[in-house]
């Protein structure tokens, strides 16, 4: 299976560990683009990219097409959702419409962890619960 992963790029580790893990079980995984093309290895690395001048008017802009094109040509998306800003379980803006790109294509979506539960986010946990993720709290056996 071809798997995209998403979630944030302050996750470069556990994105990276996950990517490694899914391929020993033999799946062909993309990873966000930026985490290898700016060499993203902690959460410091992710805010110094953010940091760029031209992090919002190219970067970003660059990175989000490029990773909805990725899930276009997946067969599912994995989103790691980690701690973040003291959110249990985050998924931000961007991962969110990587989440929804992937329901418009039909694509299997799974979560690492739980639907977060937190008020700056509730906004949207009934568009999350809504498209019927598979959460398969950090087994990713379950991914099939």
């Amino acid at each position: 299976m071809r798997i995209v992963i998403c979630g944030s790029a302050s996750f470069p580790e556990k994105i990276k560990e996950a990517q490694k893990q899914l391929i020993e079980r033999g799946h062909e995984v993309v990873i966000p683009h930026g985490i290898e093309k700016y060499n993203l290895n902690n959460h410091e690395d992710a805010e110094n990219l953010k940091k760029k001048e031209d992090y919002i008017n190219t970067v970003k802009e660059e990175l989000t097409i490029r990773h909805f094109d990725e899930i276009k040509n997946g067969d599912a998306i994995l989103v790691v959702n980690e701690e973040k800003n003291g959110i249990p379980n985050y998924i931000g803006g961007a991962t969110f419409a990587e989440m929804m790109i992937a329901f418009y294509f039909k694509k299997k979506i799974f979560l690492l962890n739980p639907i977060p539960i937190h008020e700056k986010i509730d906004f949207f946990r009934d568009e999350i619960e809504g498209i019927h993720p598979v959460v398969i709290n950090g087994n990713l056996d379950l991914i099939k």
